[in-house]
């Protein structure tokens, strides 16, 4: 019997981020759990919004935050930095699509708490696109072989950098 292929939020970010990355998270190679961005991120998400409810499973996927908004259900997604947001944006997008297949309406927001920034996001019609088209391009992409390392302005603060990297 064919296993089923998984795709969820934080699969769907890393992608538009780092196909390789993308690859080994799906895969179970855990990154270096001691890289200090990891840890940042960790704390901010944990010491941010506490009032809050936060870390929400739903189908494979953990939402940062589920809040009520003047026009109904928001899903918020807390951020270390704006430094990703195609990747940030693509993972709430597949949030908003995956709630919406399943009868919920709702709007989304990126939060960056350490700029003080509040991003709101909405799916379109080409969100929906785009992320049908990214969650194919995901499943070829896990199926196969491992993508060799390809050097981006991410690889510097990655946790994976020492696997892509040592010789």
């Amino acid at each position: 019997m064919e296993e089923e292929l998984r795709i969820n939020g934080t699969l769907i970010s890393y992608y538009y981020t780092c196909k390789r990355e993308a690859w080994l998270i799906y895969h179970g190679i855990e990154s270096d759990q001691e890289d200090d961005n990891i840890a940042i991120g960790n704390l901010i998400s944990k010491e941010s919004y506490p009032r809050e409810k936060k870390e929400i499973s739903i189908m494979g996927s953990k939402l940062d935050i589920i809040s009520s908004g003047d026009k109904g259900l928001v899903i918020s997604e807390v951020k270390k930095s704006s430094r990703n947001m195609k990747g940030s944006k693509m993972q709430l997008i597949y949030y908003l699509k995956m709630l919406k297949d399943n009868g919920v309406n709702a709007v989304g927001e990126l939060r960056i708490p350490k700029e003080k920034k509040v991003i709101r996001v909405e799916l379109t019609e080409e969100d929906e696109i785009s992320i049908s088209k990214a969650t194919g391009e995901i499943i070829k992409l896990i199926s196969g072989k491992i993508p060799d390392a390809v050097s981006i302005n991410f690889c510097k603060k990655c946790s994976y950098s020492e696997f892509c990297w040592t010789d």
